[in-house]
């Protein structure tokens, strides 16, 4: 196994602090929908909280944001605008996914600083952060204080477009809390991809090649 640095600090803290907050507002949304099944807590206690959860939240967006737009690794974010390329490099993934995992082959993904994602991460990963996440927000913002934006929330389709729009999304994001946590246990190890994640370290195979050329360089030093 080879060691690779691919998890700064910021995208660390980043991280984690995003899933908290994530799992504040599940939580907190599903007792404000969903008043007559659950009862975390008061349903004023609840608003109060999911509604300070979400501007933690979009403050913590916009964090990701600058790293997203202005840092040296932004490639690892960045999808391939290649459609044909980017068809074939997903459908390998998900053949691998699918079937090739199961059967110890190798992941068609090599690993690297400015490639950590491979290409069905990297497609998912814009649609949830720069589409699915902002529309979010602002449909949240919207129904915060649906008084003062009645005017924009009309121009939308009125209150309940907005609030099911809000809730689709807000069902979708809890589908992908419960899946992620799967995703995470597909690395060589099922901690791996944790470890990585708390380290900032991600172990990846070593190459042949790489290997070979090591093995007499480490004997002859022996």
């Amino acid at each position: 196994m080879n060691k690779i640095y691919v998890n700064p600090l910021p995208v660390r803290i980043w991280h984690w602090a995003n899933a908290v907050l994530f799992i504040v507002l599940i939580v907190t949304g599903v007792q404000i929908r969903y008043l007559d099944l659950f009862s975390f807590m008061s349903f004023k206690n609840a608003v109060t909280v999911h509604n300070w959860t979400a501007f933690a939240l979009i403050g913590n967006f916009f964090v990701w944001l600058l790293f997203y737009l202005f840092s040296d690794k932004n490639k690892a974010y960045h999808p391939e605008f290649n459609i044909i390329k980017l068809t074939n490099a997903s459908m390998r993934q998900a053949v691998y996914y699918g079937w090739g995992m199961f059967r110890g082959e190798a992941n068609p993904h090599k690993i690297d600083p400015y490639h950590k994602f491979n290409p069905l991460q990297r497609t998912l990963y814009q649609i949830l952060m720069l589409f699915l996440l902002p529309l979010q927000f602002v449909t949240g913002v919207l129904l915060w204080d649906v008084k003062r934006f009645s005017d924009v929330i009309e121009m939308a389709g009125g209150v309940r477009v907005v609030d099911t729009v809000h809730v689709l999304i807000f069902i979708f994001f809890v589908f992908y809390m419960l899946f992620h946590p799967y995703l995470t246990t597909l690395g060589h190890t099922p901690m791996a991809h944790i470890k990585a994640m708390v380290t900032g370290w991600e172990e990846v195979h070593e190459e042949p090649q790489a290997a070979a050329a090591a093995e007499p360089a480490a004997t002859k030093a022996a």
